[in-house]
């Protein structure tokens, strides 16, 4: 860097609030200087330079179990590759230094040209907004309100071509005039892990820290995990525009002959003028025709109708060996599942994504002639899968519909359901607390997409473990949508005398008098979160030589602070033990009796992200199962057709909650240090 720029740099940072921190060091754990974890580190910190890319984004992982070391490094969208790597070098070196014997640390440099992060954790693909550190210019506007507003335009524009990069980089730049003759500059960035999403969440919080300390401020930077966001009056990034290619060389002089210039002169023009137009002409021509063919072919592939995924009953047939045990993969309450190995053979290429992709391995779910799911649910079902795209959901590749036999064609996910896992003792010791928080907090921005961020409003109504699929790398995957509801744009919640779900997992209001709404879902979520923590089943929760329900149990240890009894013993000597108690908190909150208590699945992904957010304490849950029902066993029926003793069960044992809370402490004294 030039002295000059140095000098800017030094003069610009002068009318900053000074105290800004470089450096933050976790405190979920320490390493001694001769350990396996601190060998890994050092191992993985020194190659993080020379891996970087011209993307400026690396990240990786090395170790095993507890000395398993992840890794993130970034570096500003408009920094250069050779400084990029010179930054995350001296990064490696400084967080060592400022973090000598911490698991995790999160690292930025001075210059903002790159950050740095590494965990014991999972940290990959995760959205993460803590710690938040920030700073600002201690001038201000002469016009606050009038800046703000132009600013705010910026960046929510910024904020949107963020979001929408590819998985190699996230970041934008631009600028636009503000009050005062003032010319705002500002440039946002996400890790590119990141899905769209989380992307856009990221920056939206960050954003939200601007109105409570800085909205007059002329510039403004602040840096979370996973996104950074800053802005000035003076360009501060690298803006080199693009350089135009070129021009061509002129033509050859032509002789003429003495006292005709001017003819000559004319001449040229009247030949080369014409010439040069009718090519720009054409040029414009094949742009316009160029574009509206990629137009009209994208218009074609976005309005490709449901019957576009319609495939032969009897290709499909053919392809599982006239639907052979052998192929079977799974049974369940709506029909059974199989797996086709050479789908290549049977069906032409889909397309996914824009791409013809051959697929090895596809699952069909034949449904049973009495499953209960008609052609109204089966059409549902497809009808919602085609417009719904989200890393959590389980993709539909297609559907088979001929006389009785209704077949739907999804992704093959590797790991099969949950419930294999979970309620396995042997299978369960695969599931380290890593790998069960990935998958809470998978189902949860899952159900966060059907509720808020998809162009559709969609309650599931049959969340369950076994409706929980799970991928090679155990990413889980939201399945079964037979059973979910369409809201319009303002509904909020609905009413219905059939009810469809599983006993164990539906909210109170639900299952006795059919309203339904997010928090429905929301209240499931909470019975499974407990269930992974917990590894037994909602209704058949063995505690001591006693069966009870799980809700019931947790509660009750909850009150009496003897909450880590119910955590399964796989876990109970797991360094994350405030990690998996804040699980617990998060999980009691969902299930709460009254719907209105009950979070939001916004605010329980930024919970399960964030623990810088103090919860609430819960109140008491809606003990409503009644143990003559199975679980696992999905449900469609009139709603006046369930069992009085039943519903009689359901209100003898829901009681009052308004004495839940026993004490006025919050749940941060309750973890253990």
């Amino acid at each position: 860097m030039s002295s000059w720029k140095w000098l800017a740099f030094i003069f610009l940072n002068m009318t900053y609030l000074f105290g800004y921190v470089k450096s933050q060091c976790g405190t979920n754990g320490n390493y001694t200087s001769n350990s396996t974890y601190r060998a890994n580190l050092n191992t993985l910190l020194s190659s993080l330079s020379s891996n970087m890319d011209s993307n400026g984004f690396y990240n990786a992982s090395i170790g095993e179990n507890s000395d398993r070391v992840n890794a993130i490094a970034l570096c500003r969208g408009d920094v250069q590759l050779d400084t990029c790597r010179s930054c995350i070098n001296n990064a490696t070196l400084s967080i060592l230094q400022s973090c000598p014997y911490q698991q995790q640390a999160n690292f930025r440099d001075p210059s903002d040209w790159c950050m740095l992060r590494y965990s014991n954790e999972y940290i990959f693909g995760t959205l993460a907004t803590s710690p938040m550190v920030y700073r600002r210019n201690l001038n201000n506007v002469t016009s606050p309100d009038d800046f703000y507003r132009d600013l705010r335009t910026l960046l929510d524009d910024l904020r949107s071509r963020a979001a929408n990069g590819d998985s190699l980089k996230k970041f934008a730049s631009g600028n636009r005039s503000g009050p005062d003759f003032l010319t705002i500059y500002g440039l946002v960035q996400c890790t590119p892990d990141l899905t769209s999403e989380d992307c856009s969440e990221c920056l939206n919080q960050v954003t939200q820290v601007i109105p409570g300390c800085c909205t007059g401020s002329p510039g403004f930077g602040a840096f979370a995990p996973s996104c950074l966001l800053q802005y000035e009056t003076n360009l501060f990034y690298n803006d080199t525009p693009q350089l135009a290619p070129p021009a061509p060389p002129p033509p050859p002089p032509i002789s003429a002959p003495p006292g005709n210039d001017d003819n000559t002169t004319r001449t040229i023009i009247i030949t080369i003028v014409p010439i040069v137009v009718s090519l720009m002409l054409a040029l414009c021509i094949g742009v316009v025709l160029r574009m509206r063919q990629k137009s009209k072919q994208q218009e074609i592939y976005k309005s490709n109708t449901v019957e576009s995924l319609h495939y032969d009953f009897g290709t499909i047939r053919a392809a599982t060996n006239s639907f052979s045990d052998a192929n079977k993969l799974g049974q369940g309450g709506f029909g059974i599942v199989y797996k086709v190995l050479t789908i290549d053979t049977y069906l032409s290429n889909i397309l996914i994504d824009g791409e013809d992709t051959r697929l090895i391995f596809i699952s069909v779910k034949r449904l049973s002639m009495n499953s209960g799911q008609g052609d109204l649910e089966f059409k549902n079902e497809v009808l919602l899968m085609t417009r719904l795209q989200h890393r959590n959901l389980v993709r539909l590749l297609g559907f088979s519909l001929e006389g009785r036999e209704r077949l739907l064609v999804y992704e093959f996910v590797e790991n099969a359901s949950l419930d294999c896992f979970i309620f396995d003792p042997i299978k369960r010791q695969y599931l380290d607390w890593d790998t069960r928080y990935k998958i809470i907090g998978g189902v949860a921005k899952g159900i966060l997409y059907l509720h808020e961020d998809s162009r559709l409003r969609i309650i599931h109504r049959d969340l369950k473990a076994s409706n929980v699929l799970l991928d090679s790398e155990m990413n889980p995957k939201i399945s079964d949508f037979g059973m979910a509801r369409l809201f319009v744009q303002d509904e909020t919640q609905g009413n219905t005398s059939r009810i469809v779900g599983t006993y164990g997992y539906m909210a109170p209001e639900y299952a006795m008098h059919g309203h339904f709404s997010s928090k429905s879902d929301v209240f499931s979520f909470g019975v499974l979160v407990l269930e992974i923590i917990s590894g037994q089943k909602t209704n058949n929760f063995q505690y001591g030589e006693n069966v009870e329900d799980l809700l019931s149990c947790v509660w009750k240890n909850w009150r009496e602070g003897t909450i880590a009894d119910i955590i399964d013993p796989e876990l109970r000597t797991s360094r994350s033990l405030r990690e998996i108690m804040r699980c617990i908190h998060i999980g009691l909150l969902c299930v709460q009796e009254d719907a209105a208590d009950r979070p939001t699945m916004a605010a329980i992904v930024l919970m399960l992200t964030s623990f810088s957010i103090t919860l609430p304490i819960p109140s008491q849950p809606a003990f409503f199962v009644s143990s003559r029902f199975d679980p696992e066993i999905s449900l469609l029926q009139e709603h006046n057709s369930i069992p009085s003793e039943a519903m009689e069960s359901s209100k003898n044992r829901s009681g009052n909650s308004t004495d839940a809370s026993i004490n006025d402490i919050s749940m941060s004294d309750l973890y253990p240090r």
